[in-house]
């Protein structure tokens, strides 16, 4: 299998786990909603891990940690705000693995905050489509 059918592969789930997210935010699950998000951003980050380093795509769920394994080869610099949002990203993860804050983090989570993130998602995950190779 090449790069390209493996980031093909990557970006496949990718692009259903956006779909998801609209679907959960559709449906008022907001918590959801930032969770597939996450899901979306790590899967499509993972294929161009694939394209621009190897196959050898390490087990993390930490976006930022990732893309910085091939920022420096990208034909373009990952802005600050990107950054902002693959923490933000990361962080809703973590809290979904451990049961006891899923509450606490579900509630935190309203109706415009899961939109701006899921806005903001979608024009993320457009900008890194430009960076396949």
């Amino acid at each position: 299998m090449t790069d390209k059918e493996k980031f093909d592969l990557w970006l496949e789930k990718a692009e259903r786990d956006l779909d998801a997210a609209g679907a959960m935010f559709d449906t008022g699950r907001w918590f959801y909603v930032v969770f597939m998000c996450q899901q979306a951003i790590e899967k499509l980050v993972k294929g161009l891990y694939v394209q621009y380093v190897d196959d050898n795509v390490p087990r993390t769920h930490n976006i930022s940690l990732l893309i910085n394994c091939f920022e420096t080869d990208l034909p373009v610099k990952v802005e600050e705000k990107h950054y902002q949002l693959f923490d933000a990203l990361s962080k809703h993860y973590l809290a979904d693995r451990y049961p006891a804050y899923i509450s606490i983090t579900a509630e935190q989570i309203n109706k415009k905050q899961a939109e701006d993130i899921f806005k903001n998602t979608k024009e993320v995950f457009q900008w890194l489509l430009t960076l396949k190779m």
